[in-house]
């Protein structure tokens, strides 16, 4: 079965251009759905039932794996064995009749405009010793914000991806799949400036493979490192709660909308492949609508109860 999975795996990085993040969430997840059949004596694909199926989703529960996270979980061992019957390594699959469950669309957390311009004055405010560091966070922010890419994307980003003179940048999404999308002057100024002042200063290492924004070793940024460097900051700034770089991209599609955007222009400038899964954004902005009506209509609800219940 371990063999099989990998065989899988290595057809979803080859024929199906998973990203490397995908490929190594989908084995861990795989490992623990053969981890179960395997527990359980179950030695080959045809041998697995639908009750299997649904015992191992429901043991997932019980040891209070996050929703989305079973819903990942699924799609791996759904795809899984997909694959083993389209490829002739089964004769059926047991997840067939087993429906997905819908998964919960929680409203994502934003930053208001003005908490933003808040994180990103504190990049100024950091010591001397940090303050050509300061211009480059700067500008990873200032990216973030204006083009609402993933950190993954931002991470790989290179020199080359970006065109100041048609301010427009060049992402390169999950599955590699490219997406051109619009920067504004304030973001572009910032990344000329650490270019100017903070790259050149950098050590300069091959293995960076020119790509934009650089740690002190001059390689790459990780993931965890930008995480940690908006967490720091957000926190410098008095914003209580979490505030993580995927924020940035729930703030800039939000804003957008709350600005009169349309949803199928912010969709393609976020790169989603369904437009379902912009639309969550749609009720953020229908949420702040709700609040600017209540605040200002003479005859909203909240207005109405108050001015005919105070003495």
């Amino acid at each position: 079965m371990k063999q099989l999975a990998d065989v899988y795996l290595h057809h979803l990085l080859l024929e199906k251009n998973a990203s490397p993040n995908t490929i190594t969430a989908y084995r861990r997840d795989l490992g623990k759905y053969l981890a179960f059949l395997d527990g359980r004596g179950i030695p080959a694909p045809d041998a697995v039932t639908p009750a299997d199926a649904t015992l191992f989703l429901h043991e997932l529960q019980v040891q209070g794996l996050a929703p989305r996270s079973v819903m990942r979980c699924l799609s791996a061992v759904r795809g899984f064995h997909r694959f083993l019957l389209a490829d002739g390594f089964a004769r059926h699959d047991p997840l067939e009749t087993i429906d997905h469950p819908r998964k919960a669309r929680n409203l994502p957390d934003v930053l208001t405009p003005e908490e933003v311009d808040r994180v990103l004055q504190q990049t100024t405010l950091q010591p001397a010793d940090r303050r050509h560091l300061w211009v480059r966070d700067r500008a990873i922010l200032e990216v973030l914000y204006a083009t609402g890419m993933r950190v993954s994307e931002l991470t790989t980003l290179h020199q080359a991806d970006v065109s100041e003179e048609s301010g427009i940048v060049r992402v390169f999404g999950k599955g590699s799949k490219e997406r051109l999308v619009p920067i504004g002057p304030s973001a572009l100024g910032w990344i000329s400036r650490y270019k100017r002042e903070c790259r050149i200063r950098l050590p300069r290492r091959a293995a960076s493979n020119d790509v934009l924004f650089l740690n002190v070793r001059g390689l790459q940024l990780t993931r965890m490192a930008i995480w940690k460097m908006v967490q720091s900051y957000a926190h410098g700034a008095g914003i209580s709660r979490e505030v993580h770089p995927h924020t940035f991209r729930h703030s800039f599609a939000t804003h957008l909308l709350e600005g009169g955007a349309d949803l199928r222009a912010v969709q393609e400038m976020l790169g989603h492949s369904d437009i379902s899964t912009t639309q969550v954004y749609t009720h953020i902005d229908r949420s702040y609508l709700r609040q600017e009506y209540d605040k200002y209509h003479p005859r909203s609800g909240a207005r109405k109860i108050h001015a005919e219940t105070t003495p």
